[in-house]
């Protein structure tokens, strides 16, 4: 059984307005993250706010600015995974950037529809200096090859422990493209959450759905990727 921090649980904490999808669809507040200094990083902050789906884009969805105030850990140098070759993996899962982008950016997207229940979807764009991006498919899908028989991902505020991973085939994207399950366990029931790895030229694009309300409330999920969200970014991406 994974006594650790219900990560799930945790992300719809940070994310509890879009957990609700009530209010107004909001995407114009929370800045891209700099990886570097301000004066280098506009062009590709205002690139991947420029990327980023809009209320618009993806009718029915809420779109809200990611609140990492209640994370496992709110930067890389935070995080570690028990078997190091599975840290792009607790990368991934945990809304933190791949590789070494020049700037990064996180949107929570859920249904307005389906009130404080069901799927809340984590899109994290990334911008990368030329040729950076090219590893971060080859290196997840490392991991995913690795990591199958499971991890644990610690962080500043906890640990969760994953008890598998598996590969799972994904719509083409992009230019490549990495899809997989993880399956976590809190209390004796199994959740299982779906991550997306797409890479378009030098922005990578994850796209991860969870379903923290299944945790606080004891039920099992298995939380996919939206479609029509998954299209409208693939769209954008190009």
């Amino acid at each position: 059984m994974n006594r650790s921090v219900p990560a799930l649980a945790v992300l719809c904490l940070a994310a509890l307005t879009a957990c609700g999808g009530g209010g107004e669809p909001d995407n114009s507040t929370g800045e891209p993250r700099p990886s570097a200094p301000r004066s280098e990083q506009a062009a590709p902050a205002e690139r991947l706010a420029g990327l980023m789906v809009t209320p618009a884009e993806v009718k029915g969805f809420a779109v809200k600015p990611y609140d990492n105030q209640f994370a496992l850990a709110k930067s890389k140098s935070e995080m570690t995974a028990d078997k190091p070759a599975c840290a792009p993996l607790a990368f991934a899962l945990n809304q933190l950037p791949l590789g070494e982008p020049q700037a990064d950016l996180t949107r929570v997207l859920a249904p307005q529809s389906q009130g404080l229940n069901g799927t809340q979807t984590y899109v994290t764009l990334t911008q990368y200096a030329s040729g950076g991006a090219q590893a971060v498919p080859a290196d997840v899908k490392k991991a995913v090859d690795t990591c199958g028989d499971g991890f644990t991902a610690k962080g500043s505020n906890g640990s969760t422990v994953y008890d598998a991973v598996t590969a799972e085939d994904v719509a083409p994207a992009g230019e490549e493209t990495v899809g997989f399950t993880a399956t976590t366990s809190y209390q004796g029931v199994s959740h299982t959450v779906h991550t997306q790895v797409v890479r378009a030229g030098d922005v990578v694009g994850v796209y991860f759905s969870a379903d923290g309300m299944a945790v606080i409330n004891g039920r099992a999920s298995d939380a996919k990727l939206p479609p029509a969200v998954v299209k409208a970014l693939s769209a954008k991406l190009g």
